[in-house]
C-alpha cells in the first residue's frame, strides 16, 4: 500500500508552483497525495498580475474536518507544508499536523519555510517569518529552506560553507533532524555553479550542479525540491543518495526546462528524467 501524504500549499490554475509542483512528483515517486490549497490563483504571482483568492483559516479548517471525516488522515506518512500567506493559515497547518500524529506519532512533517529569497526579499505577510521560526519549526523534522530563508531562521548572514553549516546547525538545535539548504550561493562556489547543501546529525554534504542561465528566474523549484526530498526520506534513502537522488532530479527538469526555453518548470515533459536523471553529480561529504 502507497504512503499517502497531506500537502497544504499554494494553488495555480496555469504554471507549476506550490501543489501544482509538488503534488505530480510525488505521485510519479509511487505516494498518494491529499492536496488543500492554502490560495488558488490564475497563475503564480511572479507575472505580476494574477487573479484568484487567498482561502480564510475558516475554509481550510472545513476541508480539513471533511477530509477527516473521510478517514484520510487516519494513516498518513507524513505532512508537506510550503507558502502559508500568513499565521492564520500556518495555525491550520499545524492542527493538520496534530490530527495526523494522534493517529500515526510517527509522522513526517517536512515544512518548506516559504517566506522571501535573496533577490526580492520577504513576499509574505508580516508575522509570517516569525510565526515559521517559532512555530512550525520546532514541529518539523525536516526543512528545506533557501538561503534567504536559513539566514533569517538561524539570525545570520550566510557567505561562506561554514555559515552556511553554522546556520543549519543553529536551526537544528530547534528541533528539525535535518535542513536541506537549497540555492546555495557562497564564497567557495564557482560562478557558475549553484549547490545543495544537506545537514542533519550524521553529517553534512554538499553537491553542486551547474547554474543555467534562464532569462527569467523559475518559480515553483523549492517545491519541487521539497517534495522529492520528503519523498527519498520515506523511501528509506540514505542521506548521501536523497541529496544526489534531489539535485540530479532537479537539474535534469531545469534543463529541459531551458531547452524548452520556457518560463514555466516542464514537469510532465521531464517526469521521466526526473524519476531517473540520466546524470549524478559529485558528492562532497564535508563533514
Amino acid at each position: 500500500m502507497p504512503h499517502h501524504l497531506l500537502s497544504i500549499q499554494s494553488h495555480v490554475a496555469y504554471g507549476h508552483v506550490g501543489n501544482c509542483a509538488a503534488v505530480f512528483p510525488l505521485q510519479r515517486q509511487g505516494f498518494e497525495v491529499t492536496a488543500i490549497h492554502t490560495v488558488q490563483f490564475s497563475n503564480h504571482t511572479g507575472y505580476g498580475e494574477y487573479t484568484g483568492d487567498i482561502f480564510s483559516p475558516d475554509h481550510l479548517m472545513k476541508i480539513l474536518d471533511g477530509i477527516e471525516a473521510r478517514g484520510a488522515l487516519d494513516n498518513m506518512s507524513a505532512l508537506l507544508t510550503g507558502y502559508l500567506g500568513d499565521k492564520h493559515t500556518g495555525e491550520v497547518a499545524l492542527e493538520a499536523l496534530r490530527r495526523i500524529r494522534s493517529k500515526r506519532p510517527d509522522a513526517l512533517f517536512c515544512c518548506d519555510p516559504v517566506m522571501g529569497d535573496v533577490d526580492r526579499g520577504f513576499y509574505v505577510q508580516s508575522g509570517l517569518p516569525e510565526w515559521i521560526r517559532d512555530q512550525a519549526i520546532p514541529n518539523a523534522d525536516m526543512i528545506t529552506p533557501n538561503q534567504f530563508e536559513l539566514s533569517f531562521l538561524a539570525d545570520m548572514t550566510i557567505t561562506t560553507l561554514e555559515d552556511a553549516l553554522q546556520a543549519a546547525a543553529r536551526v537544528r538545535a530547534h528541533g528539525p533532524r535535518q535542513v536541506l539548504m537549497t540555492s546555495l550561493e557562497v564564497d567557495e562556489l564557482a560562478d557558475d555553479q549553484i549547490g545543495l547543501l544537506l545537514d542533519n546529525e550524521q553529517g553534512s554534504w554538499l553537491v553542486c550542479t551547474p547554474k543555467l542561465d534562464f532569462p527569467i528566474p523559475l518559480n515553483g523549484a523549492g517545491d519541487v525540491t521539497s517534495a522529492l526530498f520528503l519523498a527519498q526520506c520515506l523511501k528509506g534513502a540514505g542521506p548521501e543518495q536523497a541529496i544526489q537522488f534531489v539535485a540530479a532530479s532537479v537539474y535534469a527538469l531545469f534543463k529541459q526546462t531551458y531547452t524548452a526555453g520556457e518560463r514555466e518548470l516542464q514537469l510532465i515533459a521531464a517526469q521521466d528524467v526526473m524519476l531517473n536523471p540520466p546524470q549524478l553529480f559529485k558528492l562532497q561529504k564535508l563533514r
